[in-house]
Formats: C-alpha cells, structure tokens, sequence
C-alpha cells in the first residue's frame, strides 16, 4: 500500500485538492480572496484555487506530524518578514486561514481533535490520503516505470 510519505507532495496535492473540491469538504470563505495568508507576504493569493491546495497541504501535514495544533502549523506556513536594511525575522502564518481549513476538515470528518493537545487524522481522512496516494503513484508508475516496484 502506497502512503502519503512515498508520494511528493508536489504531485499529491494538486490530486488531494481536487478530491477535497469534489467531495465539497472545504469551500473557501467570502473573505478568502481579499485575505493575505501571513504578516510577511505583501499581497493575496493569485491562484484561484489557493483555498483547495492550503486544506490538501494541512491534511498531509497533519497526517505526516501524527498531531499538530494551530500554533505549530501556522510556523511552518509562515515565511520571513523583510524589514527594510534591518536583518529578516521569521513571521508565523496566517492563524484564521488554518482554523477555518482544519474546522471544515474536521466537520467533513477527516480530522478529529487529540487530548488537547491538537488534532489528528481520522480513519476516514486517512483512507482518502491513501486512496489518493495510491492513485497518484499509479499515474507516476505509467510515466516512470522504475517507480512500479512501490505499488
């Protein structure tokens, strides 16, 4: 069985995203195109899909951590803030944008909250992941046979 950690997420995001968009288990909200995804980015997201793609990267990031809370996630999607001739300070990302994508993933039922101490992926959430990796690997085995041996 293939999981999310053998597929690049360069390839498995775009295909989680979609099946994310089909299910209907995250829509982006009113705001999310005037919206800047941290303090060190200097304007919104151009990619109109942005919303889909940022929910498939925090389910795997999710899936790849074990258990994560906001504050951890909103570190590794932050970025450095330029401040002029003054040295780059690391800026954590966006807390809103990643509440609202880990509650719609949790009241879609693919995560699921730990012991306080953040959430999980749940059963059905890791059975997407897989079936979605799985699929991707197949598409990657057509076009590099070599890789057919990790199905």
């Amino acid at each position: 069985m293939t999981h999310p950690n053998d597929v690049p997420p360069s390839l498995l995001l775009p295909s989680l995203a979609a099946e994310l968009r089909t299910r209907g288990a995250v829509t982006p909200p009113v705001w999310a195109t005037f919206v800047k995804t941290g303090v060190h980015k200097e304007r919104a997201p151009v990619e109109p899909d942005w919303w889909y793609i940022r929910s498939a990267s925090v389910l795997r990031k999710i899936y790849v951590s074990g258990h994560v809370g906001i504050s951890r996630l909103s570190s590794e999607y932050g970025g450095k803030r330029d401040r002029g001739s003054s040295p780059y300070h690391a800026r954590s990302g966006s807390r809103a944008i990643l509440r609202e994508i880990v509650q719609q993933l949790e009241k879609a039922g693919l995560v699921k909250p730990y012991k306080n101490m953040g959430r999980r992926v749940s059963p059905e959430g890791q059975k997407l992941l897989d079936q979605v990796s799985q699929k991707t690997m197949k598409i990657l085995a057509e076009q590099r046979p070599e890789l057919a041996k990790y199905l």
